[in-house]
């Protein structure tokens, strides 16, 4: 499949007006609109225009892939698996000896290595206190799981990295480690951590979803001590958000054992009493898949490549520098993570508190009133925020208890605002001018804590969703109440 009649952007500076949405605006407080704001691409990026006219002129000829005898189930098949190809060729996967499996999500991703690990009693997984439940969850079902600790700035602490290794030699059977924080945006050494793993005789597995949109990354050939073992990354993070994860690993292991997950296309025959898998990527990939997701990533890469990933980094490594200085403007506000001298090694991503204003009012004062969309929480790596707020074990056992009891009032968290290759210095100085405007207490609004959801929510206002998309069946007053934790 060719898109010659697609144009496809060289540099970082035509990025910003290839993103689905990048005009759009949003209702505030005072009855006006605002061009919106999105700094939460850590968790989910827009699409890039070049993904989706892609998908336009794919989509007339979609058709479920492999074993269709007709021009669009072959056209759909070559096309679905040069995209596990150019998902494999981005991270520098030799392709002759590893795997790409597409899946939901890096989520799936790690479950599914999770589940197809061959286990045995005794087995350690270490992993990491920075890690997001995904990388760690998964896990706990099948091993004993030791969490390595991180230093105040939230950097992986590697003296108790290699203690650990030394109290479990013979035992570990994975290092489990993120390529990059969705918190502090700290990018870990992922092949230094490769080799200590072999050294003895561990494998490692890379949580790439935040680092892939940011940095380039080679995983090394199979044979180099700094090998990555496994990877999974999400195209939901990388301008792709149509519902593709994707997992490399050797196919020699994938060859071994049953698949977690069996059903149609994973098989080469089936008899009353015997089963012949296919071999991967397709016997870990049941059912019938997402083949426009796996195009759209591809599409995605694409546009990637053509830019440039180290023209990305060092436009986002100058657009983070930019913000540090702006957010020194706002009173009372605490960053975590790497101070302004160590941004280096850094993706998009800041994290701060206002002093004496709960995270989750200051999220809904940047939206009702700014129109900035941010994160506000722990981000689904609650010991990784606990550790950097400094909260001790008495403290998160009370807090604990408050949760469990319905009361979420005094949930910790952080706001944190994450930045895509097409973010600019005006979307920080919007972000900027609303903090202070926070933090001075200038906002308009009465805003009310709903104590269940720990949210807070301005009195009499309604986003008119209708307005903006008509196919929904709630109303607006409705979904402020759910917001508002009240339903």
């Amino acid at each position: 499949m060719t898109a010659d009649h697609i144009i496809f952007p060289q540099t970082v500076s035509e990025l910003r007006a290839n993103i689905m949405g990048i005009d759009a605006e949003a209702p505030v407080l005072d009855g006006t609109t605002l061009p919106y704001v999105f700094l939460d691409n850590g968790a989910s990026t827009p699409a890039f225009r070049q993904v989706f006219q892609v998908l336009e002129r794919f989509m007339q000829y979609y058709s479920a892939v492999h074993r269709g005898t007709g021009f669009k189930a072959i056209l759909a098949t070559e096309a679905f698996d040069e995209a596990h190809a150019v998902a494999g060729r981005f991270v520098h996967a030799d392709l002759e000896r590893n795997t790409v499996i597409f899946l939901k999500n890096t989520t799936e991703a790690v479950n599914k290595l999770a589940n197809r690990t061959r286990w045995r009693d005794g087995d350690v997984v270490i992993t990491t206190l920075m890690e997001h439940h995904s990388n760690d969850l998964p896990w706990r079902k099948y091993a004993r799981v030791v969490h390595v600790g991180v230093n105040d700035f939230g950097y992986l602490d590697m003296r108790s990295l290699r203690d650990a290794f030394e109290q479990y030699k013979n035992n570990v059977r994975i290092l489990c480690v993120t390529g990059a924080s969705n918190i502090t945006g700290i990018v870990n050494p992922v092949h230094e951590l490769a080799e200590l793993a072999h050294r003895y005789g561990a494998m490692i597995f890379v949580d790439a979803a935040q680092l892939v949109p940011h940095r380039s990354i080679d995983v090394l050939p199979n044979h180099d001590p700094g090998h990555i073992d496994f990877l999974a990354y999400s195209a939901h993070k990388m301008y792709a958000p149509f519902g593709t994860g994707v997992l490399i690993g050797p196919t020699d292991w994938f060859m071994e054992g049953d698949p977690d997950m069996v059903g149609g296309g994973v098989v080469e025959i089936v008899e009353e009493d015997f089963v012949a898998w296919s071999p991967p990527p397709a016997r870990e990939e049941a059912g019938s898949t997402n083949v426009p997701g796996g195009i759209a990533l591809a599409a995605a890469i694409r546009v990637l490549e053509g830019v440039g990933l180290d023209a990305i980094a060092e436009h986002e490594r100058a657009l983070i520098a930019y913000a540090v200085e702006k957010l020194r403007e706002v009173p009372g506000l605490t960053i975590y993570g790497p101070g302004k001298d160590s941004l280096e090694d850094k993706v998009g991503v800041l994290t701060f508190n206002i002093q004496d204003v709960p995270h989750s009012l200051v999220a809904s004062i940047l939206s009702c009133e700014g129109a900035v969309g941010v994160r506000n929480g722990c981000f689904c790596a609650h010991p990784y925020v606990k550790r950097l707020l400094k909260f001790n074990e008495d403290n998160a056992k009370a807090v604990t208890a408050e949760i469990l009891g319905g009361n979420r009032t005094n949930l910790p968290g952080m706001v944190r605002a994450s930045f895509g290759c097409y973010n600019n210095r005006d979307d920080i100085d919007r972000l900027a001018e609303m903090l202070c405007v926070v933090a001075r207490k200038q906002y308009k609004g009465t805003y009310r804590l709903d104590r269940a959801s720990g949210s807070y929510w301005p009195e009499g206002f309604r986003y008119p969703l209708h307005d903006y998309f008509p196919y929904l069946s709630f109303t607006e007053a409705a979904v402020a109440d759910t917001y508002a934790g009240k339903t």
